[in-house]
């Protein structure tokens, strides 16, 4: 694997943590009733996903140019 595509798939892991205790912290909230913080933490939980999502893109790109097209 390349070194890039190693870096991408580091990158959408720590996404994946980082959206994870976003998702901790919602439900925290939402049980409490406080629903701003709630929404809050939802939201920045589905840009970590996101990002996620594009460092997994990245690092197929980079495997497929590495490795060529089967």
């Amino acid at each position: 694997m390349s070194k890039q595509a190693a870096e991408h798939h580091t990158k959408a892991a720590e996404h994946h943590e980082h959206a994870a205790r976003h998702h901790k912290e919602a439900a925290k909230h939402q049980e409490a009733g406080n629903h701003e913080k709630a929404a809050h933490h939802a939201h920045v939980a589905h840009g970590h996903h996101l990002h996620a999502i594009h460092h997994h893109e990245e690092a197929t790109k980079s495997h497929l140019e590495h490795h060529g097209k089967k």
